[in-house]
């Protein structure tokens, strides 16, 4: 709740401020925090339906009229959930193959904005510009070259086919960072060139340091991206042991019908991690992408 509530706080703080001073807020800020907590009560309520949902019986679900807290709460949707899916492994796996994805494409992401932002090589622009292009290629017209490679390495049906991929090429980014090292002074690298470090050291002591808050927010957002992958694990697993939480969340929801207490209860499991994440992180969040997108 802490997330949805920061704009309706923000909201009241001001007005208390404004109170505390002997000034009326202006209309039209008035205007703006009613649409401010509108939204963000708006956005607060699937996530808050969901979780008392799973605290339901499965006819209380479906009560007409519909109520928010259930009558008579219990654990069986989260005993089924725990019971019908191996819960443990499944988030161990995407727990290591997010943090994988995301250690190794900032890396690599960071490497190559700089080679972008600062070495002239031929071609350089035309290659930038093909490599933005790629993010405007929905996945899943690539998604059979990509299988066949992954059969032509024998990495289908492991999880090397969910890790290396996206490790390795991060379009989006790439342009992030690009943005922001192009607004850093090169007056800091022509110092360190004077004092006899190459460009490995330039880069590793100057330029990452300085990195700080856009890596911060690429590694928040590749991590939540690998996290809810559903699509890819669902192509390239077969085996129940090596399921991501999707797809085990997904085995709750059957043809014809759904364990519907139980499916709310495993996606409450599966959007705690989520949620610790950006309310720790948010600040970073949005900094990360201001920062960013001003420079030129």
């Amino acid at each position: 709740m802490t997330i949805f509530a920061n704009p309706l706080t923000r909201a009241l703080d001001a007005t208390a401020r404004s109170d505390a001073k002997g000034n009326r807020p202006a209309p039209h800020k008035l205007l703006l925090h009613t649409v401010l907590i509108i939204g963000a009560l708006a956005m607060a309520l699937p996530f808050v339906w969901m979780i008392f949902s799973s605290f339901k019986p499965l006819d209380e679900i479906f009560m007409q009229p519909p109520k928010l807290l259930p009558h008579n709460w219990n654990l069986q949707g989260y005993r089924t959930a725990f019971d019908g899916a191996d819960f443990v492994r499944g988030f161990w796996n995407s727990t290591y193959i997010a943090l994988t994805v995301t250690v190794v494409s900032l890396i690599t992401s960071a490497m190559a904005a700089y080679a972008f932002a600062r070495i002239e090589f031929p071609g350089r622009r035309g290659l930038f510009m093909v490599f933005l292009a790629t993010m405007m290629v929905p996945g899943q017209l690539t998604i059979i070259p990509l299988y066949l490679i992954m059969g032509w390495l024998h990495w289908v049906d492991t999880h090397a086919a969910l890790i290396v991929p996206p490790s390795l090429f991060n379009a989006f980014g790439v342009f992030l960072l690009r943005q922001y090292i192009k607004g850093i002074p090169l007056e800091l690298e022509h110092a360190a060139r004077l004092d006899g470090a190459g460009r490995i050291r330039t880069f590793t002591s100057i330029i990452l340091p300085l990195l700080r808050t856009p890596l911060t927010a690429l590694g928040i957002f590749t991590f939540l991206a690998q996290w809810n992958s559903f699509f890819y694990p669902l192509i390239f697993l077969n085996s129940e042991d090596k399921f991501t939480l999707p797809l085990l969340v997904n085995q709750f929801k059957g043809q014809y019908g759904a364990d519907w207490t139980a499916l709310m209860a495993a996606t409450t499991l599966a959007a705690v991690p989520l949620l610790v994440v950006f309310v720790i992180a948010q600040r970073q969040i949005v900094e990360g992408i201001a920062l960013s997108g001003s420079k030129s």
